[in-house]
């Protein structure tokens, strides 16, 4: 199997309008900082209570919540289990494809850690050069 690193995207003329969608759904999914918050504490964590969760990553309304476990739960990235009790007992899990999905962008962390010195010094660099101008 061809590792994700030497693989390269298909030419533009040869790209499946229906991969291309989901790849520009998928990051934008996932560039919300919640869907990854919540694939990185069920990665940690294992099966979570809905409650859990929202103590777990402050400042994320109750709504907002409920609205990425459920877009999460439709793109089969995690599963949602109701327990018949009373209260009600909801448990959040990843999935396979959740815990894939985490692996993946696992090497953006990964860059981060071994750039962050670089970003850090361009970043200072441009912001010099910008008040230079000035």
């Amino acid at each position: 199997m061809e590792s994700v690193k030497t693989r390269q995207p298909p030419p533009p003329d040869q790209i499946d309008p229906k991969v291309e969608a989901l790849v520009n759904e998928l990051i934008g999914r996932v560039a919300d900082k919640w869907t990854m918050l919540v694939l990185e504490e069920l990665e940690q964590r294992g099966t979570m209570r809905f409650t859990e969760l929202s103590r777990a990553l402050a400042g994320i309304s109750q709504k907002m919540l409920t609205q990425t476990l459920r877009q999460m739960e439709r793109d089969g990235m995690v599963t949602r289990t109701v327990h018949p009790v009373v209260p009600p007992h909801v448990d959040y899990a990843l999935t396979e494809l959740g815990r894939s999905l985490g692996a993946a962008f696992c090497g953006v962390w990964i860059w981060a850690e071994e750039n962050l010195r670089r970003v850090e010094q361009a970043r200072r660099d441009f912001d010099d050069a910008r008040a230079a101008q000035r």
